[in-house]
């Protein structure tokens, strides 16, 4: 089988493909493979559409990009839409990743799965604690980073993923750059610097469940019949949803004669 780095077919790019239809493929490739796992020999666009969240008017323009315009009154042959999206987005080749930063998240994507079974081999496991050297995650032994380059080299590597901490991401990127890496998966919450050629993915879990945040801070506003947006009491009356009263304009106090008490007297005016 061929490696990223030794066989690059037709990108996306060259067929002309736009962006938010290359991002979308990997949605209608996981809905088709459960197809395909349940021997579902067609499906149509609405059941396919239906299935990735997409509406099936885009899909059906998605798909016009690949070539495939599906039979009508039958609907798509899965088999073949497994293949041709894979082959779009280059899964029927051997693409080694390398992993950098093996805290917690890096231990933890070195044991996913998912990897392999999508066409991504781990090659190799790095990082900057020598008291990991040698030590196996995933059955990987973790390389020290001095021989990160050399590592890339023998491997054939062109995508990198950086699970490192904040202030080391730049740092590794820039060598993995060097030494040849043209795709990087960043995981590390700082934006990367990459020169022309290089294409970098972000994933940041802080920043979708701030986007999470914002949301369940409308619905709660929404829940009180106030405006979206508003958190629970603020600027408002918790029951009625308007400004809490104001207090008694002097007028509407009233006075009261005094009354004898140990002192002789009350003050004159009293909240009605």
């Amino acid at each position: 089988m061929a490696t990223g780095r030794n066989h690059r077919p037709a990108t996306s790019r060259s067929r002309g493909i736009p962006e938010a239809t290359v991002a979308r493929l990997p949605l209608y490739l996981r809905a088709l493979t459960a197809l395909s796992e349940r021997s579902v020999p067609t499906v149509s666009s609405e059941e396919l559409a239906s299935a990735a969240g997409v509406n099936s008017a885009k899909l059906r323009k998605d798909f016009s990009y690949l070539g495939s315009y599906g039979t009508r009154g039958v609907g798509y042959d899965v088999e073949y839409l497994v293949y041709q999206i894979s082959r779009e987005l280059g899964l029927t080749q051997d693409w080694p990743v390398v992993i950098v930063g093996i805290g917690n998240l890096g231990a933890a994507l070195a044991n996913y799965g998912g990897f392999a079974s999508r066409g991504f081999r781990v090659a190799a496991l790095i990082d900057a604690d020598p008291s990991l050297a040698g030590k196996p995650v995933a059955g990987i032994p973790v390389q020290h980073t001095d021989e990160l380059e050399k590592i890339i080299s023998d491997n054939g590597v062109s995508i990198g993923v950086i699970a490192t901490p904040a202030g080391a991401a730049q740092q590794v990127c820039d060598r993995l750059v060097a030494a040849g890496i043209t795709s990087i998966l960043n995981f590390a919450p700082t934006v990367l610097s990459v020169p022309e050629g290089v294409d970098v993915r972000k994933v940041d879990l802080s920043i979708e469940l701030q986007i999470l945040a914002f949301h369940e801070q409308r619905k709660a506003g929404e829940d009180l019949g106030g405006p979206p947006g508003r958190r629970p009491g603020e600027g408002v009356h918790p029951e009625t949803d308007t400004a809490p009263p104001a207090a008694p304009p002097a007028a509407a106090v009233t006075k009261r004669p005094p009354e004898p008490g140990n002192d002789g007297d009350l003050p004159a005016v009293m909240p009605a």
